[in-house]
Parts: structure tokens; C-alpha cells; sequence
């Protein structure tokens, strides 16, 4: 017989209504932090939270702007994008004590980009040996933090001090 592992909480994303709009212009002009998972609102971008993450504080980083492409941003925002990358990597390293971290972009669907005309930058907190059975043998990832609770942990780090 095979094993059963009970995850209630994906029943919300297999009934909910999906969206047609785009996820990050959404989560921008939310006022609802809690609920978009935003952490952090700069000038040009912001940071939030991967709904279906890798690893506990899986972030995303965005432009307000709807762009598609890093080529298609002024030079303000990809510094911002860059400071706010080079933020959120110590905020996780120094609080979730990772031992690396894979930082990247999926510009494309032929890259695997999820969200094809908003581009975005995946910071994803790794430790040694974070690859289990579970990833292995069942294509399941374990993530055992709540997202409401990672948001509540790390808002107020971004909160603190300049990016």
C-alpha cells in the first residue's frame, strides 16, 4: 500500500480561482501585505514571498514595472534590483543560517519561467543535505515553516536598515 502524505493546505490551490492577471502587478498594487506575501516595498521594487516555495523564505524579488525583459529596465531599477537581491541574501543567510543559496532569473519559457512578461529574481535559501527522500522518491517538497509565519519573520528585517 502506498504511503500517504496529508498537505490540507494545497487543497486551497487546487480549488481556488485562478487568476488571469499577472501575480506580481497584483501582489504591487495590493494593500493587503499579509495575503500578497509582500515583505518589503522599495522605490522601484519589491519582495515577497514564493506562494509555492523550494524552501522555507523562498523570496522573490520585482519591479513595480510590468517588464519582461532586465534589458527593457532603466538603470535605477536594476541598481535597486541588485541591492535589494544583495539584501534579502544576508537577511537569510544571517536568519535562517543557510549554507548557500541558489539566486537566479527564468527569462523565458524555454528558461521555465512561470510568469513569462514580469520578470522577477528567485533568492532560495539551501543548506548542505536539504536534498531528502521526500524530493527524491516522491517529487514532494517539505517546507516546514507557514508562509504567515515567514512573512512575520522576515517584514520587520527588511524593515530595518537600508538596501
Amino acid at each position: 500500500m502506498p504511503e500517504v502524505l496529508f498537505a490540507p493546505w494545497r487543497y486551497e490551490y487546487l480549488v481556488a480561482e485562478k487568476s488571469s492577471g499577472c501575480i506580481f502587478c497584483e501582489a504591487a498594487s495590493s494593500s493587503d501585505e499579509d495575503g500578497s506575501l509582500v515583505v518589503y516595498r522599495g522605490r522601484k521594487v519589491f519582495v515577497l514571498l514564493n506562494r509555492y516555495p523550494y524552501t522555507n523564505g523562498h523570496l522573490m524579488v520585482a519591479p513595480y514595472d510590468h517588464t519582461a525583459r532586465l534589458s527593457d529596465s532603466p538603470e535605477e531599477t536594476l541598481t535597486e534590483l541588485v541591492r535589494t537581491v544583495a539584501r534579502g541574501e544576508r537577511i537569510l543567510g544571517e536568519n535562517y543560517r543557510t549554507d548557500g543559496l541558489n539566486v537566479g532569473l527564468n527569462l523565458g519559457s524555454a528558461a521555465g519561467a512561470g510568469v513569462l512578461d514580469h520578470y522577477h529574481v528567485h533568492i532560495v535559501p539551501r543548506w548542505s543535505g536539504d536534498t531528502n527522500f521526500m524530493t527524491v522518491a516522491g517529487n514532494v517538497r517539505v517546507v516546514p515553516e507557514d508562509l504567515a509565519v515567514t512573512r512575520r519573520r522576515l517584514a520587520p528585517l527588511f524593515a530595518g536598515g537600508a538596501s
